[in-house]
């Protein structure tokens, strides 16, 4: 018998979370260990289960399946194919890394860490599902701690706003998307919520037109698709440093991946039809992101309109229904959460220092916090696309299959390329270099060294993935292989 690894890899957060409940609460380093415990074992399976994955066999590997409730067909079953073991690898680092970056804070640490990994055990869980009613009950699981972590830790001034705005666009997007899982499900008349006999199912071409856009929008609500992405930028500026690292690092994923798994793979035919329009909102949403990042004068604003644009590059890869935009957009995610993780730490570690995030009254960061200037410019690199980045690697392949499918599309999406190194070059410009404001000298320190740690290994993957692609694309290219089974065979 196999070892359970996924299973390890889900409940880990879970478990660390009962037990770090269980600390006396004025027992903070104690609480502190436990996480970083909990995260780095968490961090080590992921590790291992991407690395272990063999390419050359494809398909779901490490399958474990467990019956649950027999009479609905429901049952706990995952596994890890191309397209999610490096969303797997994602949430292992961003949870590590979000440890490392809250070691500081003060108020109720258990309270926080226990919702974090209850967040976490969540997002893992609906990765590796290969059961439809366990990766709602999953999704939903990764929803609902993010109010009380925006609305207890977040920011004073819009936390109650942001945490309600937030849960309520991403209950109702669930809802929808639910009806058209349900629709699938009695259509299917399989009796069961087993994704992978639900895709041999057989649905007549006019109900997966009717039923896609459900799931698709459903589920794109949380991917920040345009018109329902405004949820987005509020909750990225409400939320504590480690929230706002998994909100956009990972959350925002679990919508385009959810869309793409339940969506795309269970639909195709609806998705060949409806692909056209959608691809319209996403443009939307990379160029005007962009455009909306470059006039914000908050820091936090820039990066969370930021996240808005380049999340549209995942889900127009997804809508060119091409090999090289599957490829582009499956990098994208991955490339895009490491980035974004990066990008939210060094703004939260620049507002502990100067308690403010308007880029005007900022400036000369550089000369007291090099390692931060330096890990956003590197994150900056990576936003605008540069060669030997991450960020080149993804979208690269993205723009070649929407240049295949919707040549003019491609024409004006590249314009947000333009928009996003100039509004990078500007917050690098007034942020960093300069004079360090007078109200700032003596005050204003270096970050710690559990701060450099987490900055470094983030940078460092978003340089490795640049340079040398071969860790990743040849993986996600095997799960790639069977959406476009699935697409071709519709």
């Amino acid at each position: 018998m196999q070892f359970p690894i996924l299973s390890f890899i889900v409940f880990t957060p879970i478990v660390a979370a009962l037990i770090i409940f269980l600390i006396p609460e004025e027992r903070k380093s104690e609480v502190r260990v436990a996480a970083l415990a909990a995260a780095s074992f968490a961090l080590i399976l992921s590790i291992w289960a991407y690395f272990a994955y063999d390419i050359r066999s494809g398909g779901y590997q490490f399958v474990e399946q467990v019956s649950w409730i027999p009479a609905l067909g429901i049952s706990y079953k995952v596994g890890l194919d191309g397209m999610n073991a490096p969303l797997v690898l994602l949430t292992g680092v961003v949870m590590f890394t979000g440890v490392l970056i809250s070691w500081g804070i003060d108020d109720r640490p258990r309270e926080f860490f226990t919702f974090l990994f209850i967040l976490a055990t969540g997002v893992f869980g609906v990765f590796v599902s290969l059961d439809l009613f366990m990766l709602f009950f999953f999704y939903e699981i990764a929803v609902f701690p993010m109010y009380l972590l925006i609305a207890i830790w977040g920011w004073k001034e819009t936390r109650e706003y942001a945490a309600m705005k937030l849960t309520l666009y991403l209950f109702v997007g669930s809802v929808i998307a639910l009806v058209g899982a349900l629709a699938m499900y009695f259509t299917a008349g399989l009796g069961t919520f087993d994704m992978l006999e639900l895709e041999k199912a057989g649905f007549s071409r006019e109900f997966q037109i009717l039923w896609f856009p459900f799931v698709f929008i459903g589920f794109g609500v949380l991917g920040g698709i345009f018109p329902f992405h405004n949820w987005s930028p509020d909750g990225h500026v409400a939320a504590p440093t480690a929230v706002s690292m998994f909100h956009a690092g990972v959350l925002m994923k679990l919508g385009a991946f959810a869309a793409l798994r339940v969506g795309l793979m269970l639909l195709p035919e609806g998705a060949k039809f409806h692909m056209g329009w959608i691809i319209l909102l996403t443009l939307v949403n990379v160029v005007y992101g962009a455009f909306i990042a470059s006039v914000q004068t908050d820091f936090k604003y820039v990066i969370g309109f930021s996240s808005v644009s380049h999340m549209g590059l995942v889900l127009m890869g997804f809508a060119t229904l091409t090999r090289e935009g599957f490829i582009g957009a499956g990098i994208q995610m991955f490339s895009h959460g490491v980035m974004t993780a990066l990008f939210f730490a060094v703004v939260g570690m620049v507002y502990d220092r100067a308690h403010t995030r308007e880029i005007p009254k900022l400036g000369g960061f550089r000369n007291v916090m090099p390692m931060v200037a330096i890990a956003f410019i590197i994150g900056g690199l990576v936003s605008m696309g540069m060669p030997g980045f991450s960020g080149f690697i993804a979208e690269f392949p993205i723009f070649m299959g929407v240049w295949k499918s919707y040549p003019l599309i491609a024409i004006i999406a590249a314009i947000s390329i333009v928009i996003t190194a100039s509004y990078i070059i500007r917050v690098v410009g007034q942020v960093f270099y300069g004079k360090l404001p007078q109200e700032f000298e003596g005050h204003v320190h270096d970050v710690t060294v559990l701060d450099k740690i987490a900055l470094v290994i983030l940078s460092f993957i978003l340089i490795a993935l640049g340079v040398f692609p071969g860790w990743m694309v040849p993986l996600v290219e095997s799960g790639v292989e069977q959406i476009l089974r699935l697409l071709g065979g519709a």
